[in-house]
């Protein structure tokens, strides 16, 4: 890059190269802050381009909250990677949560929040995050409007499956409870009239360990909600001798059958095809096999004919369900 003196700006130290950093770090540095090649991501900080991602500017405006503040709501959910609504994805101001008496955060490209000093507070690379069950309550403050009852359950089956990961908890197929459960009842419990109360308690009910994916979690509520039996979350196939088949993703095994949910990687060849041959693997041991795509839960002609499907494998009325 050219600039207008012809002259390159000097390299920045090594202590605060390749990041950002403070205009107090700068100036006891001897670094000038005004350089043409810099940005400024928030009022005090300085960066040598602007960041690109959630993660990138979170590490940037840190420098300029200090370490009294943590993220939270929309933001800590980002950080941590949990599958949020469409409509809440690339929200522009960052949640970040002081505490009561510390006041709300008043800066531009931030949504200030407070009670930072009644909620866990974990790292998530090098960032202040309010820890796992901590955000997973906060979301609820949203409201229906931009968040309900079937997303809340999506989020906690992800924060359970990564807090029983983190505790290496051996959860048995089938379980409706294990570390990470508890861990959301927990933190709702230290709650004082949370806004949101109604819709968390709801989701608990609903949240499962052993979950994978956000839409193992949506189609397994799509046979609750209808009415069926509830299936178990990816349970272990075995044959007659006690040897491994394959994991199924919604398996009601007294009736021996599987739904397995097929996602966008399954359509490539080589994928399609091992899902075929173990199809066929299942179907020679006396399973039923159907898969079930995105289309059959979100598409309301295919739900209808996907949930017929299932109630004739289960042998259930449709009649007693609510197939709509």
């Amino acid at each position: 890059m050219r600039f207008a003196t012809g002259v390159k700006p000097r390299s920045l130290p090594a202590s605060i190269e390749g990041r950002a950093f403070s205009v107090r770090e700068a100036r006891e540095l001897g670094v000038s802050c005004r350089r043409p090649d810099h940005v400024s991501p928030t009022r005090g900080v300085r960066a040598a381009q602007a960041p690109s991602d959630v993660v990138e500017r979170a590490r940037a405006f840190q420098v300029g909250l200090g370490e009294r503040t943590a993220y939270s709501h929309v933001t800590a959910a980002e950080l941590w990677c949990l599958p949020l609504p469409r409509s809440l994805e690339g929200q522009t101001a960052l949640d970040v949560m002081t505490t009561t008496r510390g006041g709300q955060v008043l800066r531009a490209g931030c949504q200030g929040h407070r009670g930072l000093e009644r909620r866990d507070i974990t790292l998530v690379d090098d960032l202040r995050v309010t820890a796992l069950p901590e955000t997973w309550c906060d979301l609820a403050e949203l409201g229906r409007r931009r968040l309900g009852v079937e997303d809340l359950v999506v989020i906690g089956d992800t924060c359970v499956r990564l807090l029983d990961e983190g505790r290496r908890a051996d959860v048995r197929p089938g379980a409706t409870t294990s570390p990470g459960v508890r861990a959301l009842h927990e933190a709702l419990g230290r709650r004082v009239r949370p806004r949101g109360k109604v819709m968390l308690r709801e989701a608990l009910d609903l949240i499962r360990p052993r979950v994978k994916s956000p839409m193992e979690s949506r189609a397994r509520l799509m046979f609750v909600r209808a009415g069926f039996p509830e299936p178990v979350v990816n349970l272990p196939i075995l044959d007659e001798a006690g040897d491994f088949l394959a994991e199924g993703d919604l398996v009601w095994p007294d009736q021996r059958v599987i739904g397995e949910y097929q996602g966008e990687h399954h359509a490539d060849r080589r994928r399609r095809s091992a899902d075929s041959g173990r199809g066929h693997l299942l179907r020679s041991h006396i399973w039923t096999h159907e898969e079930l795509w995105a289309e059959d839960v979100f598409h309301r002609p295919r739900r209808i004919a996907a949930l017929r499907r299932f109630a004739e494998h289960l042998d259930l009325d449709p009649k007693t369900l609510l197939i709509a």
